[in-house]
Formats: C-alpha cells, structure tokens, sequence
C-alpha cells in the first residue's frame, strides 16, 4: 500500500474543515482581490486535478490553502518536500569567504528538538564529562530556542572547572563538540596550536580533553604550555581510550556576573 500523496493529505484537510472545492475557490478568490494578484486564485477544476494528481501548487495558490485550510504555510511545504529549516544546513554547509552579518532564521517556532532540561545534581561541575551523563531528564524545547543542536544523538563535552588541561584555548566550564567518528590520532600537520587536533579522552576515573600523541604504547595527555597542568602518560587503550575529536566549543570570554562579583573565589573567575 503506497503512502499518501500530498493531494491526498490536502483533500483530507478540506474533508475534515466540511470545505467544497467551490468554497475554496470562492475564498481564494477574495485572497487574490485583496492582494491584487490573480495567482492567488484556485478554481474548482485545478484543485480537483491537485488532490488527484502529483502536480506541485505555485507558492502563491499554496499561501491561500494555508489560509483557507488554516495550517501553517511551512507544513504545506513539507507535504512537497520541502523544509525550510534545511536553509540553515546549506549555509553552514557552504560558507562564504568574507566576513558578514548572518541572523537565525526560524521559520517554525513551535517545532522542538531535545534538550535536557533537568540536570544530575550529584555531577560535579569541576570535573571535565560527557554532557549526556550530566543529564537527569529530556524535555522537548521549541526550535526558536534552539537549532542544530541534538545532544541525544551526539557527544557533548563539559571542561570541568578544575581542567585547566588547555588553558587558556579551551577555558574551564566550557562545552566541546564530539565527533565521535575519529577515534584514533589523525596524522595530520598543524602550524598554530588553533589547527592542532583536540581529543576527548575517557579515563579509568573520568574524562579528559587535551592534545594527545601516542609513545611506546601510551597516550600522552599535552597540555598548553601556558597551563598550569603538567603531562599525563597512560596505557593506550586500557587506561586511556580517545571517544572523538573536539570539532566544536561553546566558551565564554569573560568571568560569569556571580563569578565576577565574588571576585577571585571560583576558578573560572581565576581563569
């Protein structure tokens, strides 16, 4: 048995409003008074022929449904494939050269994507972890909050308060990105400690996010010649194993308020 067509989904929004195919076109014909533009007209015959065919609506007979049927103009074109939240994919997937102004484009803020909402109170902040064991409960959140974000389906790491590992690149208290697809080091040549791959390490008693390079068979956690923290050397695979590359950071610059107004007394606000 074959999916519904989107001519069958519209002719069942029509059915269930009690909408002939004569009123909508004698509303869309008031629609296209009222906006002075012909196109948004749709008479009985042609959209006879759309809930029995595959043809595709221009964007202004489907502005009309949309009105006519009461739903929203972005599920409309869902039903023909096309999702307008997938813009924001194309242009981070094709940056342009020069520095410019962008904006979040959120064309339906009431859809939701996962986020925790609730954390472990037993976690501890000053330890680096995976964010997805910091986690006590999801909750749905609506996507004009958030986008692009799927904690549920990809690794996200938290640099504990007490990590100052790649201080002052990575500061304590800030979120990594995960891909966890690179679990081995990456032979690749680096000239600035920016290009140098960043690796989140599981340990017997933890985390750990640092440059890594392999001796002998141990994994030596680097830090940044800036940091307090010294090198760490375990055995590669059984006291140490890299989970992913760090692809991505969510730091702050400056000291949080409440850290700032208590002055020195937190090691961010040291930081």
């Amino acid at each position: 048995m074959s999916a519904p067509s989107p001519g069958d989904h519209l002719r069942a929004l029509r059915f269930r409003l009690g909408v002939t195919t004569r009123d909508v076109e004698s509303l869309s014909q008031k629609i296209a008074e009222e906006e002075g533009n012909p196109e948004f007209q749709i008479s009985n015959a042609w959209l006879t022929q759309l809930e029995n065919s595959d043809s595709v609506p221009s964007i202004f007979k489907l502005y009309s449904l949309a009105a006519i049927y009461r739903v929203k103009f972005t599920d409309l074109l869902l039903l023909f494939g096309l999702d307008l939240q997938r813009i924001a994919h194309h242009q981070i997937a094709f940056p342009l050269p020069h520095t410019h102004l962008t904006n979040l484009e959120v064309y339906d803020p009431d859809r939701t994507v996962s986020f925790p909402v609730r954390f472990d109170r037993s976690f501890d902040l000053d330890n680096t972890n995976l964010l997805s064991r910091m986690v006590e409960i999801w909750g749905e959140v609506p996507v004009a909050l958030l986008q692009h974000l799927d904690v549920r389906h990809n690794l996200y790491g938290y640099i504990g308060l007490q990590d100052f590992t790649l201080y002052p690149l990575l500061r304590p208290g800030s979120f990594v990105q995960v891909d966890q697809r690179v679990r081995k080091l990456q032979p690749l040549r680096w000239r600035t400690e920016f290009d140098r791959p960043i690796y989140f390490v599981e340990l017997r008693d933890g985390y750990a996010c640092a440059w890594c390079e392999l001796q002998e068979g141990h994994l030596l956690l680097l830090p940044h010649p800036l940091s307090p923290a010294g090198v760490r050397r375990y055995e590669n695979g059984k006291e140490a194993e890299i989970i992913g590359q760090v692809t991505a950071v969510a730091m702050r610059l400056v000291a949080a308020p409440d850290a700032a107004s208590d002055g020195a007394s937190t090691p961010l606000a040291r930081a």
